[in-house]
């Protein structure tokens, strides 16, 4: 097989990379696109297996990502997913390679977090595209002889063809030009004096590149005094390593223990809502909503989407595609509770079947809207509850436009805030504030203990006066019929 080589990179005039394709990588994100989206990286970043590549001075996070490139073989413009595949010439190993302390630069465009010298070897063999499926080939990485990366392109979210199309319908695709497909999960940070290893083959072993081997070294050279300099935090190391784990970052303390969920879903509704405005907290109720499932007690922490009027000339930029309620449904995780300011607007739906089967699948606890649901038969089939002002059958365009997530929002008369937590059954559905949840849980189980005493004494006839609240002589009988029963 022809190998790569100087005039191989010297070819490429544009290096295409994509964001996310591999379904591993996009369960590990939380975030899965209905369409590609793409960067640029120079052609200067090229580089041939074997090379080194720098580790800016000052620079903490070198990231890695085995992907499997594609070399344009004739110039593509305006191709069909049928034909776009004809377009290719070979396939190759490359690594994109990029320091997150960059990342904050350049607001998504990765000209300096992955553009470096260097920052995209490729090789070291090219695989002729027309001999192999490209719905057959294997990418893997090592590092430092350890297996990391280890992923097919059977379910790619973007097939390679589908990427030559679409970038094809706006740029023409030249000669020599390289298109990075994307890494599946595993992708991490290399330092200095680690060996990096990139191979695609196919699935029979019929065709290798062999390995792409880069060494990386410590740059010496410090950044000037002007421009971005690097930076990082938490955020970005585990954004780099790919969990906080593995970033040998403490492990957050979830706000929703299972301890206090269980509290939570101990104590009624009512005792909740009496012991909040005992605090001063009056309007944390979310009012004049239905349920689906008014028999289930839902208890999780909240994500938010916000709906504005609709505009039809904002509808056609913010309505469609994967517009934020799809992302908000496409992100909700195990336990949450998507809440929906839809601004009590009950003329159209909010969500629907498929929407909220979605939700159902990622584990969201419940979704919560102040407007109306679609396909509400369906949606009440659900296990996952819906709360809701009414059914109807109109599209979510006839009156909203889904505009942002995870903001502070108004849903039912109440502000909520994502990660407040939802507590919401029969009786209603109130927002409780995390920094006092513990706290406001207590006061509840004793209050219900409390609660309980004074009914037995009311079931044996004794007068609610001075009886219900109790003054200091129930207070007394209480003490010692609490007593009582836990020493039972």
């Amino acid at each position: 097989m022809e190998q790569v080589n100087g005039d191989t990179l010297a070819a490429a005039r544009k290096v295409i990379a994509v964001h996310i394709n591999y379904p591993s990588r996009a369960a590990q994100r939380g975030r899965t696109p209905a369409q590609p989206s793409y960067f640029l990286k120079p052609s200067s970043s090229l580089a041939l297996g074997g090379s080194p590549v720098e580790r800016p001075a000052g620079c903490e996070l070198l990231g890695y990502e085995g992907e499997i490139a594609l070399v344009i073989g004739k110039a593509a413009r305006r191709v069909s997913i049928e034909d776009a595949w004809n377009h290719v010439a070979a396939v190759t190993a490359s690594n994109d390679l990029g320091v997150y302390d960059l990342r904050y630069a350049d607001k998504g465009s990765n000209l300096r977090s992955k553009g470096g010298d260097g920052f995209t070897p490729v090789g070291p063999a090219l695989i002729p595209a027309d001999a192999v499926d490209p719905a057959k080939l294997r990418i893997r990485t090592w590092h430092n002889g350890d297996l990391v990366q280890d992923d097919t392109t059977g379910d790619l979210l973007f097939p390679f063809a589908r990427l030559v199309a679409d970038l094809s319908q706006l740029l023409t695709l030249e000669e020599g030009d390289i298109i990075l497909t994307g890494t599946p999960a595993g992708a991490s940070v290399a330092k200095p004096g680690d060996v990096l290893e990139v191979e695609v083959d196919t699935a029979d072993g019929a065709f290798s590149t062999g390995r792409l081997v880069t060494t990386v070294e410590e740059g010496t050279t410090a950044f000037a005094d002007f421009g971005a300099r690097p930076k990082v935090d938490d955020l970005q190391r585990e954004e780099a390593y790919g969990s906080r784990e593995a970033a040998g970052l403490a492990a957050v303390a979830p706000v929703l223990t299972p301890e206090l969920k269980a509290k939570l879903e101990s104590v009624a509704t009512a005792t909740l809502s009496s012991q909040l405005r005992k605090r001063g907290l009056n309007n944390v109720s979310i009012d004049g909503l239905q349920a689906t499932r008014p028999d289930r007690r839902v208890v999780g922490l909240a994500r938010t989407l916000r709906y504005v009027p609709n505009r039809e000339d904002l509808f056609k930029t913010h309505g469609g595609g994967f517009n934020a309620q799809k992302k908000a449904i496409d992100s909700v995780n195990e336990g949450e509770i998507l809440v929906m300011e839809a601004r009590g607007e009950k003329g159209t739906g909010t969500v629907g079947d498929i929407l909220a089967l979605r939700a159902q699948v990622r584990g969201a606890a419940a979704i919560i809207t102040d407007g109306g649901v679609r396909d509400y038969s369906a949606v009440a089939d659900l296990e996952m509850p819906t709360y809701f002002a009414n059914p109807h059958p109109a599209v979510l365009g006839r009156r909203h436009i889904p505009w942002d997530t995870d903001i502070t929002i108004a849903c039912g008369g109440a502000t909520v805030q994502p990660g407040d937590i939802i507590v919401a059954d029969s009786d209603g559905i109130l927002v409780i504030p995390p920094a006092i949840a513990e706290e406001l849980v207590a006061d509840c189980i004793q209050q219900e203990k409390e609660e309980t005493f004074i009914f037995e004494m009311v079931k044996q006839g004794n007068s609610v006066d001075g009886l219900y609240p109790m003054n200091a002589e129930w207070q007394a009988r209480y003490q010692e019929w609490e007593a009582g029963n836990h020493n039972d």
